[in-house]
């Protein structure tokens, strides 16, 4: 039995490499997402003193590890500019193993330091740290290149791997589990009408412009469906791993659909992305990677020289016979 169960374990591990670009599109969506916060947002807005948090940055305890305490005091604006320079720095993708964890360090800064954040934040700095396995153990130079062969000696760096595709996987489908479920005891989602309350709230709803466009829907018996909607799909999502690969191909665009809706209706783009990343782990093979086919085309076209028309070489072609004429006369 023992000896099944390993031959089992080694073959799953020498399966499809974990180090594609599918994880590396993930990577880069998630430390945007992070990125986006600090860039867009002021110090001041982050970091700020809170009932029972007289001094922001916080840095007692072991939030005294965070990037923004590490910076002297009244420096927090070059450390916030430098954590957005170092995102993009993990986002283009340059040496996962140099930079996988810096990427956390910055992440898990966020809500250890600052005291206005969301789930997105928290999202993000435990993704990245499921992430460091995958990082730590890719030794390609940018993580959009293609996978290397297996040397045949590499089989713990790829049960590391492999392990932490399932741990992430596991975490995120915990994460929409959560999200439906723990809707269920909240009298609004369970009468359908937790949308309508949602989308006019005049704190966190839609824009009036766009709330004035979805008034006839919410005061309709449509806004019951659209709420429970939301259930199901997040249900759907958190069983994604389970599902055959066709219905998650089905899942992710409908799941990148649910979070851009929420980008649009409540400005939480930040969220938005570090989520875009969550659904590529949860339901992209990590064996299918990304072809990007039109940028690849784009590319080559910026590459390729244009090649003057015929019509504006004729001119030069007849200059040069008449001048070959008149000096053979």
């Amino acid at each position: 039995m023992l000896t099944a169960l390993g031959s089992r374990a080694r073959a799953w591990v020498a399966g499809p490499s974990p180090w594609s670009n599918v994880y590396g599109l993930a990577r880069t969506l998630v430390a945007l997402g992070t990125g986006g916060t600090l860039a867009f947002s002021d110090a001041t807005t982050l970091f700020r003193p809170v009932a029972g948090i007289p001094e922001a940055p916080v840095c007692e305890g072991i939030r005294a590890a965070s990037f923004f305490c590490a910076f002297p005091s009244g420096w927090l604006e070059v450390a916030r500019w430098t954590a957005v320079l170092l995102l993009l720095i993990v986002a283009s993708g340059w040496r996962p193993r140099v930079t996988g964890l810096v990427h956390w360090w910055v992440a898990v800064s966020m809500p250890w330091s600052a005291t206005l954040t969301d789930g997105g934040d928290q999202i993000a700095a435990i993704l990245a740290l499921l992430m460091l396995p995958l990082a730590l153990t890719d030794d390609r130079r940018w993580h959009w290149d293609a996978p290397r062969e297996s040397t045949g000696n590499d089989e713990a760096k790829r049960l590391i791997a492999r392990s932490a595709w399932v741990m992430l996987r596991l975490q995120v489908a915990g994460i929409y589990f959560h999200a439906s479920v723990g809707k269920f005891k909240v009298t609004e989602w369970v009468d359908g009408t937790a949308l309508y309350y949602w989308l006019l709230d005049p704190s966190v709803g839609a824009p009036e412009w766009l709330a004035g466009l979805m008034l006839p829907v919410l005061n309709s018996p449509m806004v019951a469906l659209l709420t429970w909607s939301v259930l199901l799909l997040e249900l759907g999502l958190a069983l994604g791993p389970l599902l055959n690969p066709s219905l998650r191909r089905v899942l992710l665009p409908l799941g990148m659909s649910f979070h851009l809706g929420i980008a649009v209706f409540h400005g939480l783009i930040s969220f938005v992305l570090v989520m875009f990343g969550a659904l590529i782990l949860l339901l992209r093979p990590s064996d299918e990677a990304f072809r990007f086919e039109r940028l690849r085309a784009w590319r080559r076209h910026m590459r390729t020289p244009p090649v003057p028309a015929a019509s504006a070489l004729e001119p030069v072609a007849m200059q040069a016979v008449a001048v070959s004429n008149n000096d053979g006369a």
